[in-house]
């Protein structure tokens, strides 16, 4: 009886170890070494787009007298966008709002405090303009400040289809990613196998702000605005993962 109890427990003991030695083995086909890297790559390109953001503010003593001085002005704005070629696609309002002012009486030397009263009221309406010949932007600039744009002068600068660029940045990323395996692979002693898996993340910059000021009423003695356009920056970072070679 004690002689088949140690050979049923050998056998048991045996088993176990041939089932941890499978699991071994498939836990290491299943996840076999490898290397994980990452690569960052850009791409600079000049902007062929610029985005801009135009406010006519209008102050009165009624909403109705504000609203009219701020329409006005903002047609004539309008009206002169097209006729300098900016289509209608181009142009969007992109915000409008009708404010009170008021006047906070001082308190009262009992200490009572009276509500604050209406003086009058403020009206803007800022309008987005996207402009598709970056060389006019000067000239677009001085004359929406002299047809009553008086708020805002955001300027941002973009490109309108950056696919080529994006592509560069992103074989820039993939070669240094793979230039860093291969360092690690020769400093390990080993032999850097195949790519076994690869992921990106792309960033891509919003509209790149290059100016920002409020705008003066009065008209420049230049001709157009002096704009700088600058270049923009896409950049790509990658995951790679590469097999080691035994």
């Amino acid at each position: 009886m004690v002689i088949n109890r140690l050979k049923s427990t050998s056998i048991a003991t045996a088993l176990l170890l041939v089932a941890l030695l499978a699991g071994v083995q498939a836990n290491a086909a299943d996840n076999p070494a490898r290397i994980l890297v990452s690569g960052e790559g850009s791409a600079e390109v000049a902007p062929d787009m610029a985005l801009l953001q135009l406010t006519v503010t209008r102050e009165a003593d009624t909403a109705r007298a504000a609203l009219d001085a701020n329409s006005a002005a903002m047609a004539e704005v309008l009206a002169a966008m097209q006729q300098l070629g900016i289509a209608k696609r181009d142009l969007q309002t992109s915000n409008f709002s009708i404010q009170p002012r008021y006047h906070h009486p001082r308190p009262e030397p009992s200490g009572e405090r009276k509500p604050p009263q209406i003086t009058g009221y403020v009206v803007r309406n800022s309008l987005a303009v996207r402009v598709r010949d970056i060389s006019r932007v000067g000239e677009i600039l001085d004359q929406s400040v002299t047809l009553g744009v008086n708020e805002g002068g955001q300027i941002s600068f973009t490109n309108a289809d950056p696919a080529e660029v994006i592509k560069q940045a992103r074989i820039s990323a993939v070669r240094d990613a793979r230039d860093k395996a291969s360092t690690l692979a020769v400093a390990a002693g080993v032999k850097l196998g195949d790519v076994m898996e690869i992921s990106e993340q792309s960033y891509h910059p919003g509209p790149m702000p290059v100016a920002r000021a409020e705008m003066m009423m009065a008209r420049s003695a230049s001709d157009a605005v002096p704009v700088a356009t600058g270049e923009n920056s896409y950049r790509v970072t990658v995951q790679m993962s590469f097999a080691i070679d035994q």
